[in-house]
């Protein structure tokens, strides 16, 4: 075994926001980047609790990519902005609940799209939709702005889809009548609206006026007449003549496929659709001078195989495709084009990490620009030599900074931002090992302050979700600081199934949950109870999705752990294969439990119940459709029946995630209570609000 140290974090004292869980859940969140056409500013959303304390809302700032300026609020409403764009002039786009003061008094219920000028005054709403506004793109050299939005099925126009919407609300009907699978995703109903894309036109230069309240978009063109599935991933090309977005279509009886869809801007005639039978397309971006689009292509994993991520370079006058880089290693994301179509840009975990790289599309070669941390939304200065990213790792949560286009592993200059939480409560450490066949493992440990040979510190073993996914970004929801500040050492390790360390790594647990990626953790964590400042007779395990099935998982192969906390954990495998939101993807890694259950039996934690002596905490959401109910239900069902000591942590409004400020805290004090009575031996503590 060895471990090293990476550059660590300044220590805390005993006050800082990870001590006072009321503190953590009110820190500012940073999320999603924006950059004006003149590259001087960059915009963000900042995420602060609610007046009221029950909800997150998120306002806009203005960044200063210079450095020169500290960050600058843009926005300030009781509903909160979102998805903000720039127009070629400088006007800043945006979508909001707030009112219209033309229009209403009080806030919408739903999101209308809202025009800050460049030139200043007052935001102004330019769009609205009966059912709101979704996503937002507008073509970087002609200004044509493009939308999503939900609308009523058979609906011919805005008139009409209003109609509709408010006769089912009158009516009291919530019913859905579907006539195809899915009928749920992730946390929201699916079918008693669809998705469609609208072309919104210009501003025509109005925007430039601070003093103009009649800027508004003419009858937005609905380009999608025929709709299919859900719709993502919208963007335009430069001249405003094409748009492209991914739509989820029917692949057989049960089973979908995501697609790329391109469509002439005006006339809505369908130019190019990227699809393969066995494949799924994702993230486009067209190239500068509008010729081709890269996105992700997805190979569909099998029963024998695991899937496999590429880049995808298509041709749109020949509907041709190729993988640009076909000899990267990774699983690339995000891709965008530098300025002169030259390059490409894009992400993909590798190490623990998730940095950016740059495809130079003359010779093929591939250079990784960041050294540490995952990266996300990338945007490009129009110069064509700096862009800019929000970073983040177990060392800082989401952080913009500016790179230069060339230079290989660079640490990257911040840019001032709203969002400080101060010092952290520890250290950051890496520790490696070998798993049993000889294939190196590591993982991360933040470690508290004072740790060593003398005071050792209680270690939680944390395991990741996906299952295909890799500790390397800032989680919220799973903050290992809050452990940290508490005198625990918290492990993040990246079993078999993670990605970042190629395809062979993938394959060693693909369709066998329960073997490579169990006995990898164990190893992990015996690595770091080899450590002097561990105290390996004080340890418990953690997880959720995919991580709480690992948590099951281990609750029902080894004691070794004084506590297990599953949260939105499968159970009976079977049982969920046929009643997750998407079967099917599930049902290509574990095959048809009707004509064959191997893989079944072989891994469902739920037949070996009977060897659970360690005490658990189930955590689930009933609005969690991805992993649903019955999962948590059953599994706490047989737990009590086989007088395993136990408890329940029920949210029945919330989903896969627990997402408001106060559940947030809740769900930290009763899992901070569970372990304080059976790793620190204290007594039991309900938490006061349960």
């Amino acid at each position: 075994m060895a471990d090293r140290s990476t550059s660590q974090e300044s220590h805390a004292g005993p006050d800082n926001a990870f001590t006072v869980l009321a503190d953590y859940v009110a820190l500012p969140r940073i999320g999603g980047l924006a950059i004006s056409a003149d590259g001087q500013a960059l915009v963000t959303s900042v995420s602060t609790p609610s007046a009221d304390g029950k909800k997150y809302v998120s306002a806009l700032w203005q960044l200063d990519p210079s450095g020169a300026a500290p960050a600058r609020r843009l926005t300030r409403s009781a509903p909160g902005e979102s998805s903000p764009v720039f127009l070629p002039d400088g006007g800043l786009l945006f979508t909001s609940k707030r009112a219209d003061p033309q229009v209403t008094e009080p806030d919408q219920d739903h999101a209308a799209l809202w025009l800050l000028p460049a030139g200043g005054g007052e935001a102004r709403q330019i769009a609205g939709r009966p059912q709101g506004i979704g996503s937002v793109t507008v073509a970087k050299e002609s200004g044509d702005i493009f939308f999503t939005a939900a609308v009523t099925p058979g609906s011919i126009d805005a008139a009409d889809d209003e109609r509709r919407f408010k006769a089912r609300k009158d009516a009291g009907v919530s019913a859905i009548l579907h006539e195809s699978y899915p009928v749920r995703y992730w946390d929201h109903d699916l079918g008693a609206t669809q998705t469609h894309v609208f072309a919104g036109g210009k501003l025509a230069g109005r925007s430039a006026d601070p003093g103009s309240d009649s800027d508004r978009l003419d009858e937005p063109r609905d380009l999608t007449i025929h709709p299919g599935g859900r719709i993502t991933g919208l963007t335009a090309n430069a001249t405003g003549t094409a748009v492209a977005y991914v739509e989820q279509r029917r692949s057989g009886p049960s089973a979908e496929r995501s697609v790329v869809v391109v469509r002439h801007a005006t006339t809505g005639d369908v130019l190019l659709t990227v699809e393969a039978d066995d494949a799924d397309f994702d993230e486009p971006q067209f190239s500068p001078d509008g010729l081709s689009l890269v996105c992700v292509r997805g190979q569909a994993g099998t029963y024998d195989e695991a899937p496999r991520y590429t880049l995808w370079q298509v041709s749109l006058k020949t509907g041709q495709g190729h993988d640009p880089a076909p000899s990267f290693p990774q699983w690339p994301g995000s891709p965008r084009f530098a300025s002169d179509g030259g390059s490409i840009f894009f992400v993909a975990d590798e190490q623990g990490h998730s940095p950016v790289f740059r495809l130079d599309l003359g010779d093929g070669s591939v250079t990784r620009l960041t050294a540490f941390g995952s990266h996300t939304d990338i945007v490009l200065a129009a110069d064509g030599r700096t862009l800019y990213a929000l970073r983040s790792s177990y060392r800082e949560p989401p952080t913009p900074i500016e790179l230069d286009t060339v230079t290989a592993d660079q640490d990257g200059g911040t840019v001032p931002s709203p969002a400080d939480i101060g010092a952290l409560p520890g250290t950051l450490t890496e520790v490696s090992t070998q798993a049993d066949d000889g294939v190196p493992l590591r993982a991360w440990l933040a470690l508290p302050d004072g740790a060593s040979a003398s005071t050792p510190a209680p270690l939680l073993l944390w395991i990741h979700g996906g299952p295909l996914g890799s500790w390397n970004a800032w989680s919220w929801r799973w903050n290992p600081w809050l452990m940290v500040a508490r005198g625990y050492a918290v492990l993040l390790p990246d079993p078999a199934l993670s990605t970042g360390y190629g395809q062979d790594f993938i394959r060693r647990g693909w369709g066998e949950w329960g073997a490579r990626p169990f006995t990898d953790l164990m190893a992990a964590t015996d690595a770091a109870c080899a450590r002097a400042d561990i105290d390996d007779s004080r340890t418990a395990a953690m997880g959720g999705s995919f991580g709480g099935y690992m948590a099951n998982w281990v609750a029902t192969h080894t004691d070794r752990f004084k506590a297990i906390v599953t949260h939105a954990s499968l159970w009976h495998l079977e049982g969920f294969s046929g009643t997750t939101d998407a079967a099917w993807y599930w049902q290509e890694e574990f095959g048809d439990p009707l004509k064959n259950m191997d893989r079944y039996n072989a891994n469902s934690p739920h037949l070996y119940v009977g060897n659970i002596t360690t005490p658990m905490l189930v955590i689930h959401g009933d609005k969690d459709y991805r992993v649903p109910i019955g999962e948590g239900l059953r599994l706490w069902y047989d737990l009590v029946r086989h007088s395993v000591e136990a408890k329940f942590l029920y949210f029945p409004d919330e989903n896969h995630w627990v997402l408001t400020p106060g559940h947030a805290q809740v769900w930290y004090e009763t899992v901070l209570a569970f372990l304080e009575q059976h790793v620190l031996d204290r007594p039991w503590k309900r938490p006061e609000l349960l």
